[in-house]
């Protein structure tokens, strides 16, 4: 694991976090995690590209600036629109206040990610398939997709440690939810660490609360590597008899 949570590590193979790691800033971290979907290699070529200064800029300068911008899912206006919101939460407040707050209340993760959900919605309301792909759709109790963006830039922004930039300090590593993508979904299967072979929500929470056996105050370090052994596809080597 020690081998693996090192920066020489994140370096063996294309990750969104390397872009995040340059810039050390939540928003823009925020950005590389919610681009994070589709082909690795797609994801961090796009992410250098990206110019994130646009953050910075008024609402009528972003839209300029996007004209000819895409990506996969998201069309020029969207990608707009995006930044805008962005632009615009940044004005308010910092998102280590708007997620820990609701995370606070009674130390649940997924109250976190549905505040600043519902809080995109409150701040524009623009709509089309791109942006709430990007932003994820409202839930009322417990959402049904794994949210393994959201809770893998909480990784980053949680924990501490050469991989783990740990910008924030409001939210406690134990309670941290898995970042559960199709990698690690398989990997978790193989090793026999869950059995649940639906990749949803319910899943996550699985895999999350099997990790804490491990080691319960940061189960999610264990992520990075079950990660890079589905990505690199190690794990369908070995001949496991669980």
């Amino acid at each position: 694991m020690r081998e693996q949570n090192t920066d020489k590590a994140l370096f063996n193979a294309p990750d969104p976090l390397q872009v995040a790691k340059k810039y050390k800033n939540e928003f823009i971290a925020l950005l590389c995690a919610l681009f994070a979907y589709g082909n690795a290699k797609n994801i961090v070529n796009f992410l250098k590209r990206l110019d994130f200064s646009l953050l910075d800029l008024n609402e009528k300068q972003i839209q300029k600036e996007c004209k000819s911008l895409k990506y996969r899912f998201q069309n020029s206006k969207d990608l707009a629109q995006i930044f805008i919101t962005l632009r615009r939460l940044k004005q308010e407040n910092s998102l280590e206040e708007l997620f820990t707050k609701a995370y606070q209340k009674d130390e649940n993760i997924i109250d976190a990610i549905k505040n600043f959900i519902q809080k995109t919605r409150q701040i524009n309301t623009y709509q089309s398939y791109g942006y709430d792909f990007f932003f994820s759709k409202i839930f009322e109790k417990m959402p049904k997709a794994p949210l393994k963006r959201y809770n893998m830039f909480l990784r980053w922004m949680v924990r501490k440690d050469e991989l783990d930039l740990g910008l924030w300090k409001g939210i406690h590593t134990k309670d941290l939810l898995i970042p559960l993508d199709i990698h690690t979904h398989k990997t978790s299967l193989k090793l026999g660490l869950i059995t649940r072979k639906s990749y949803d929500f319910e899943s996550v929470l699985r895999l999350s609360e099997k990790l804490k056996e491990f080691d319960f105050n940061d189960p999610i370090k264990y992520d990075f590597a079950l990660y890079r052994l589905g990505q690199s596809k190690e794990i369908l080597k070995w001949n496991l008899k669980i």
